[in-house]
């Protein structure tokens, strides 16, 4: 059984919770209670109040990158919660800028966290850079490797300092991205195939697919459920996406945050049921 729950999503269609540009996962599954992302600020708590769901449970929270609308929330976490596990990626931390129509953006994207905040948590966090197995079925994917002919949807920076004093801006590769994935068994232990849970996909989610099957070789992608960092491209561009998704023959496919409202749409089309459009507050179970 796989069992989660939207905490943060950029909407709601459920009375009492709240939506913002962020996202975050309450997952049971594999015997383990996860928390993924942690969105743009309290909010996921306050929705997670509302819905009865005790954060004090989590055991494990995995952060999918390094960036404001998945981070913000998580020293809120911190402080309802003292145990769990966290997992972010080593390279997490870089001051980035992301771009809008090719211009730069005047604030970071990036962790905002102030540097006593972040060094609380780093006490209590596992940095990731290859896979790293929670347990045998649930698995975090470390850095996604990159798929020839796979562009990235939008370009974002590293704001550095040179040697002779001069600030420089250097693109960030998303090496910090990482994605969840999760084995589903049944009764008898058998497994039924894999669960992926993919933040924002700013490598593209076709990497991210192709990297799942990879990590778990044989297995059916029962699910994906991801940010997909569409809202932004072109037609063309979402048309090549929704049919590398289609071809991949997956059950059900939920695109949520940055996918954006068109590629959502161009999802629902081709996939009619298969395809679920999913809000802040919405619970699902397989």
């Amino acid at each position: 059984m796989v069992k989660f729950t939207f905490l943060s999503e950029n909407k709601t269609d459920n009375p009492g919770c709240m939506a913002e540009h962020g996202l975050s996962m309450y997952i049971e599954a594999a015997d383990k209670i996860i928390l993924f992302d942690t969105g743009a600020s309290d909010l996921f708590a306050k929705n997670a109040d509302f819905l009865n769901l005790d954060l004090k449970r989590i055991e494990h929270v995995i952060i999918s990158h390094g960036h404001y609308d998945h981070t913000e929330g998580l020293p809120c976490f911190c402080d309802v919660n003292p145990n769990a596990h966290i997992y972010i990626h080593k390279d997490a931390f870089e001051e980035t800028y992301g771009t809008e129509n090719g211009v730069l953006d005047k604030e970071p994207c990036s962790i905002l966290w102030d540097e006593q905040t972040k060094q609380g948590i780093l006490e209590r966090t596992i940095l990731t850079d290859g896979t790293y197995k929670i347990s045998e079925d649930i698995v975090i994917s470390g850095t996604i490797p990159n798929v020839e002919g796979i562009e990235a949807t939008e370009k974002f920076y590293i704001k550095t300092m040179s040697q002779n004093g001069q600030v420089e801006l250097l693109e960030d590769e998303m090496k910090h991205e990482q994605f969840l994935a999760i084995r589903d068994r049944d009764e008898q232990g058998i497994s039924k195939g894999i669960y992926v849970f993919s933040g924002c996909s700013h490598k593209g989610v076709i990497p991210v697919i192709r990297y799942a099957k990879e990590i778990f070789p044989g297995e059916k992608v029962l699910g994906l459920i991801a940010g997909m960092h569409l809202y932004s491209a072109d037609e063309a561009t979402r048309n090549k996406v929704v049919h590398e998704i289609v071809k991949e023959n997956i059950g059900m496919v939920m695109p949520v945050h940055c996918t954006g409202i068109k590629a959502i749409c161009d999802l629902k089309a081709a996939m009619g049921e298969h395809c679920i459009v999913a809000t802040a507050g919405d619970s699902y179970e397989y």
